[in-house]
């Protein structure tokens, strides 16, 4: 059983995470609204990232994983993704930064 993350944890791991850019669209995966929790497996002594895709057919988690690994490497040593596909990812998960970030890039949204 997984349990919250100590905040001040909580906010490394989150500032480590928009470092990780979605390949597709250019936006950090935090702002995307693709991280749906953040916990920690005590039994595993992991962190559990529970997020998931634009689409569930995305062909580039290699890469994602990669850059996580990455991003919190210093952070935490181990960590698991838990792939999520419900509910599914919508724009409406994109936060304010996120949308600044999508408009500037030229999308309308």
């Amino acid at each position: 059983m997984s349990t919250a993350l100590a905040p001040a944890l909580f906010d490394q791991v989150e500032e480590g995470l928009k470092d990780v850019m979605d390949p597709e669209l250019g936006v950090n995966i935090v702002d995307l609204g693709l991280i749906y929790d953040l916990s920690w497996d005590p039994e595993s002594d992991a962190l559990i990232i529970s997020m998931t895709l634009t689409s569930a057919g995305c062909p580039l988690t290699d890469i994602i994983e990669e850059q996580i690994a990455q991003s919190l490497d210093g952070i935490v040593d181990a960590f698991r993704i838990n792939w999520v596909w419900m509910p599914p990812w919508g724009a409406e998960k994109i936060t304010d930064d996120g949308r600044d970030m999508m408009r500037a890039l030229g999308f309308s949204i």
